[in-house]
Order: C-alpha cells, then structure tokens, then sequence
C-alpha cells in the first residue's frame, strides 16, 4: 500500500509498504478524511520525539472499517468510524489507573506516527477496536468530524486540567485550532471574563464566536501586563496553554492567581526545560498548579464528543478553512500546516 511518510527527520516523502497486519482484537481501516497536525511538523522537522524512518504520518481521521479481528463485537466492515489520536491498551494497569493515555509508558496511548504507522496511508491498523473506535453518526459531516480525533479532546482536556469552574477569569493562550477549541470548551464550563491570546484575524473572529469576550494581542504588548490592566492587577483564576514555547509558563505563572491553576496542552517540541518564575510562583509555595497532559482518546470520549455536534453545542466546521481532495494532496496539506499561512486554522483532506 502507499502512504505519506516521516523518512527521517527533516524529510517526508510517499512510499510503499506492506498491508498492516491485525490481531483478533483489532481492526483495519481505510481513511475517508484525515488532516495533519502541527504535532507531525513537530515530529519531523524538530525532531521532537526523535528519529524515526519511513513512519506514515498523521493521527487524525473519519475512515470506514476494512476487516476486524475474530474478537470484535461491535464493529463491522462497512462501518464509518470516528479514529481518535489517541488509542489506549484498554486492559493496561496504566488504564485501570486511570491514566489509559499512558498506557505501556509515558505517551505510549499516542501510536500513531509515534509508535507505528499513521493514518496518512491506504490502510492503517487499529488496536483495541472496541475500545478505539466509534461510529460516525448519520448526518455528522466527516470533515468536521476529523475534529474530534485531536483537536477537540486535546482543547477540551486543557480545560479539565485547568478545572475551569462557573463564573471563573480565564485566559486561554494560543488560538489556532487546539486553543480554539479551549476557548469553546471553557465557555461550555462557565467562564465569565475569557481571554483568548492571538493576533490572526480569522482566528480573533472565530475565537469570539466560540466565546471569548476579549483578544489580547501579543503583537501590542507583554500579554501578562493586557491581562493585569483588563482585571485590574488581580490576574485570572484559570490558564490554558495551547501555544506558545517553555518560556510561555512564565507568563501564566505570573497572570495566574494564587490558588489558580493552569493546564497546559501545548506539544512542546524543543527546548530542555520549562521556566517557571520562583517568586511568582510564590517562591514555590503560591498554590498555583500546573498541569500537563495528554488528551484521553478511546470510544467512549468520541461518542460523548460527537453528541455536541448532533445537539448544535459544538460546530467544528469553522476550523476548516482548507479542503483538499484525493489522497494525492496529503504531501500539499501537511506542507500547508508546516508553512502557516495567515488564512489557515486546518487543513483537511477529502480522501
């Protein structure tokens, strides 16, 4: 089979590989719309997870089930299938624990282009079908869809590692598709004051749309000094990072109050250390968390995931401002994501 593929870091090219084999757990599926994401620029072009030769790319995608093994209940070929990012070993300690994004070792929920071969191909291998896969609801539009393998729960999980209350202050830093929907997902939790950090202006207007009452611009000034003058000196009681480096959790230390809590989903793909301001931060004893995590992936998460779609609570479509179709354009998406346009929130990829 074809597939568009990490040959070394710094490189990508097509190349062909043998069909996937599957277990009697698992399941073959073939991508219906996939689009790439900056964690694959990371991937290859920083290096972020180290060497890796002649990977298929890619994570997120809307396919439609090939062949499953003699064990899988609840799915069959024919079947249109949400395929989240992220695909745990739902039988691990590390699940039961309740951490099943870490099931087999830190990240290691993350299999695909991490551990094994991506979505960007003819055909890709999923593991654990009953517990990775949902289906796609008739009606649910398999573009906007795709949103949900990645770009949702990851936005949506900075909320819930913020632990967003009613009616808190919260900044959400970085605004491309991960941010927005942060943005989205804390105004579903009741935030009052939402401070969304970008300066794109499709980004700024759809950011509004999904509920932000205010843009701090990072081109007009430090953001933590906007965020101090519009709360007037007292800071806010939750941040989500969803863009920005390691110098970026100075900034939230400094915004966020005492007994505040940030969380943090942006992949940080360089750098060997995080900064974190001592006397902000209380000189260690401010009780400001900071958490970081990789988003749940699994069935249940989907399903639950694509009912605010169904419901109207959710619109995913907005992200969506560059379609492409035929296999072919996968090489032309993912330099588009690599290059960032000013237009582009995401790309994707009508197989």
């Amino acid at each position: 089979m074809k597939g568009y593929a990490m040959l070394g870091i710094g490189k990508t090219g097509w190349i062909e590989k043998s069909y996937p084999k599957y277990g009697p757990l698992d399941a073959i599926v073939k991508p219906i719309a996939v689009s790439p994401c900056t964690s694959d620029v990371h991937t290859v072009w920083e290096g972020a997870i180290g060497e890796r030769k002649d990977m298929i790319l890619g994570h997120e995608a809307v396919g439609e089930v090939v062949e499953v093994g003699e064990l899988v209940r609840d799915f069959k070929p024919g079947d249109k299938v949400i395929v989240p990012a992220i695909t745990p070993d739902w039988n691990s300690l590390q699940s039961q624990a309740g951490y099943s994004m870490h099931s087999g070792g830190m990240l290691a929920g993350w299999k695909f282009s991490n551990f094994k071969d991506g979505v960007f191909g003819e055909f890709f291998h999923v593991n654990d079908a009953d517990g990775n896969l949902a289906i796609l609801p008739e009606g649910v539009d398999a573009a906007a869809a795709v949103m949900l393998s990645d770009m949702v729960p990851t936005g949506f999980h900075g909320v819930e590692l913020a632990d967003i209350q009613f009616g808190d202050d919260v900044c959400v830093i970085g605004i491309g598709p991960v941010g927005l929907m942060a943005v989205a997902g804390a105004a579903l939790r009741g935030a009052s004051n939402l401070y969304a950090v970008g300066s794109r202006p499709n980004c700024v207007k759809i950011a509004r749309e999904y509920g932000a009452t205010d843009i701090i611009n990072y081109r007009e000034g430090d953001i933590v000094e906007q965020i101090m003058e519009k709360t007037h000196g007292k800071g806010v009681d939750r941040v989500v990072i969803a863009g920005g480096d390691v110098d970026t959790f100075i900034q939230a230390t400094k915004m966020v109050k005492p007994g505040g809590r940030i969380g943090n989903v942006n992949y940080l793909g360089s750098g060997d250390y995080v900064k974190i301001p001592r006397a902000e931060w209380g000189c260690g004893m401010g009780h400001k968390v900071i958490a970081g995590g990789l988003m749940p992936g699994g069935r249940l998460r989907m399903e639950k995931l694509v009912t605010l779609m169904q419901t109207g609570r959710l619109d995913t479509s907005k992200l969506l401002t560059h379609k492409f179709k035929g296999f072919e354009k996968m090489e032309e998406a993912l330099m588009l994501m690599k290059d960032k346009p000013k237009d582009l929130i995401k790309p994707i990829v009508i197989i």
